[in-house]
């Protein structure tokens, strides 16, 4: 059967996240992998030469620290730490890239590696856009049946309701208590690297799959990425559902007391009104298969 045109943009998005991450580790992982030794041959050098520790010996060694941490190195690791630019985290990065999330962590250090990024980003960003507000649509039309299907407001409150407690629990709250369990963090550290992730905001002071210390499984960090494209979906959903509650209250509100506007703008809201609630029920403009994946 025909693709339809939100699993076209599924694809296409997973495709550019693969080739993406692929391009990623060819262009930056040797580089890496030579800035990697060259911080441990400095730090031998340092701990062979440096037995008195002057301020001259200490200010060198911290700008080698520094290098060393602004070219993705990890200064408490060794060689033998895994790479920042495996397939699983060039994917991660990939993902970081085209939503705009940016931790600041880990960036490519090679011209080649920064010129690819530029272009990555100028086509990766649209194409994100496009695939968050289709899968958006998709939710937001599956949501519009579930309510038209319900046979009381009372059971459509309760399902609508489950529906956002489901999202929350599988986006917001289970994530949090894998990534506190992964990483040994608590619970509220888990949340705040999720809320910082999701809201696009990324300090860049904590990230998954950064501890030299840990041995994650290799998918790790691809699986983080995924959560961050579906979550970002979900929470789309959630923002324009919160927009067209509060501006149908608004509208209502000037229904309620009309001698406070004018007919002019009571006709502009109650127009309004009715195109945002229409964001529920707009499965007849895209009923063609387009969301049936």
């Amino acid at each position: 059967s025909r693709l339809s045109w939100t699993a076209l943009l599924a694809l296409a998005h997973l495709t550019y996240l693969l080739v993406g991450a692929i391009v990623f580790q060819i262009l930056e992982r040797e580089a890496e992998s030579n800035n990697r030794n060259h911080f441990q041959l400095e730090k031998l050098y340092f701990l062979a030469n440096y037995t008195c520790l002057d301020r001259e010996a200490l200010e060198k060694f911290v700008q080698v620290i520094l290098h060393a941490w602004e070219t993705g190195v990890n200064p408490s690791g060794n060689s033998t730490n895994p790479s920042n630019w495996d397939f699983s985290s060039s994917f991660f990065f990939a993902g970081t890239v085209v939503t705009t999330i940016g931790y600041g962590n880990l960036s490519p250090s090679t011209v080649s590696g920064q010129v690819f990024c530029v272009f990555y980003a100028l086509c990766g960003i649209p194409l994100n856009l496009a695939f968050l507000k289709q899968l958006g649509k998709c939710l937001t039309i599956h949501l519009g049946r579930l309510e038209r299907g319900m046979v009381s407001q009372a059971v459509e409150v309760i399902a609508v309701g489950l529906f956002f407690i489901t999202g929350s629990l599988l986006f917001l709250v289970v994530p949090p208590l894998l990534f506190s369990y992964a990483e040994g963090w608590s619970f509220g550290e888990g949340f705040y690297f999720a809320f910082i992730t999701l809201s696009t905001i990324g300090f860049g002071d904590y990230v998954v799959g950064t501890d030299p210390h840990k041995d994650y499984i290799s998918v790790y960090r691809s699986l983080a990425g995924i959560w961050i494209i579906f979550a970002l979906a979900w929470l789309a959903l959630i923002f324009n559902v919160g927009a067209r509650i509060m501006d149908q209250l608004y509208a209502n509100e000037l229904l309620l007391a009309p001698g406070r506007r004018s007919r002019s703008q009571l006709k502009t809201h109650r127009n309004r009104s009715s195109a945002q609630s229409g964001a529920f029920h707009i499965d007849n403009e895209w009923d063609g298969g387009n969301c049936q994946i």
